[in-house]
C-alpha cells in the first residue's frame, strides 16, 4: 500500500517519503521537515496508536491522517482523541485520500498564517487561564495543560461565547471552516477530550452543558483581560 500511495499523491504534486516502521519515521522527522504524516495503524514493530500519541507530545506539532482498517471504529476514535486530525478507511477511494491531504494542508496553513488575526485576550473560568495568544491552557494549580490545536480552537469558540448556547453547526464553522460537512464526527471526538481535560464530569457536567435539541454551552463566567 505504501507504493501505491507514494504514486498516488506523488502525481497530484506532492513530495512524498515513505517508512515502513516508527524507527524510519524518527530519523525522517530528524532530517527534514515534515507537514504531514499520513499514520497507517497496521505497523510492524511499534503501532499507529503510540506513533500518533508521541507525535502529540513532540515540540513540533505534526498533523496526522490515521489509516485504518474499515469499520475498526475503536482504533478509529482512540487516534482521534489521541490527537490525529483525521482518518481515512482502508479501502479508500484514491480521490477521498487526495481531497483529505488537501484539507487537512489547508487547516494548518490557515491556522498559521499571519494574515489570519489572531486573538490577543487572556480567558479566566473558574480558576483556568486560557492565553489565547501563546495558545496555552492552565488548571487552578498554574498547571500547563497540552491541547492539540482542535481542541484549542474549540475552547475559544466557548469562551469567547459564554453562557451562550452554541449549535452544533456553529462550532464546525468556527473550528473547520468550510472543510467541515454536517456529518463531521471529529468535533465530537474533540468535545470529549476537551471536556475530560478539563474535568469536566460527564455524569453531570459543570463547565460545558449539552443542551437537548439545541447545542452546547459553556456555562462558566468568563473574565477576559
Amino acid at each position: 500500500m505504501r507504493l501505491l500511495v507514494d504514486g498516488l499523491l506523488t502525481r497530484e504534486g506532492f513530495d512524498v517519503a515513505t517508512c515502513a516502521r516508527g524507527e524510519e519515521l524518527d530519523r525522517l522527522l530528524e532530517r527534514r521537515r515534515v507537514d504531514l504524516v499520513l499514520l497507517d495503524l497496521m505497523l510492524p514493530g511499534e503501532d499507529g496508536l503510540s506513533i500518533c500519541r508521541r507525535l502529540r507530545n513532540a515540540p513540533v506539532q505534526t498533523p496526522v491522517i490515521m489509516v485504518t482498517a474499515k469499520g475498526d471504529d475503536i482504533d478509529r476514535i482512540l487516534g482521534l482523541e489521541l490527537g490525529a486530525d483525521d482518518y481515512v478507511a482502508k479501502p479508500f477511494n484514491p480521490r477521498e485520500l487526495v481531497a483529505r491531504v488537501r484539507a487537512v494542508l489547508r487547516r494548518t496553513r490557515e491556522a498559521h498564517s499571519t494574515a489570519r488575526p489572531m486573538p490577543r485576550e487572556t480567558y479566566r473560568f473558574g480558576g483556568w487561564t486560557l492565553d489565547a495568544p501563546a495558545r496555552r491552557l492552565t488548571d487552578p494549580q498554574d498547571e500547563e495543560v497540552e491541547l492539540t490545536g482542535g481542541e484549542f480552537d474549540l475552547l475559544l469558540a466557548f469562551v469567547t461565547h459564554p453562557q451562550r448556547v452554541l449549535t452544533r453547526e456553529q462550532l464546525l464553522d468556527w473550528t473547520r471552516g468550510r472543510d467541515a460537512t454536517p456529518f463531521d464526527r471529529t468535533i465530537d471526538v474533540q468535545l470529549s477530550r476537551l471536556r475530560r481535560k478539563l474535568r469536566d464530569d460527564f455524569r453531570a457536567p459543570t463547565v460545558i452543558r449539552t443542551i437537548r435539541g439545541g447545542g452546547y454551552l459553556f456555562a462558566l463566567p468568563v473574565a477576559k483581560s
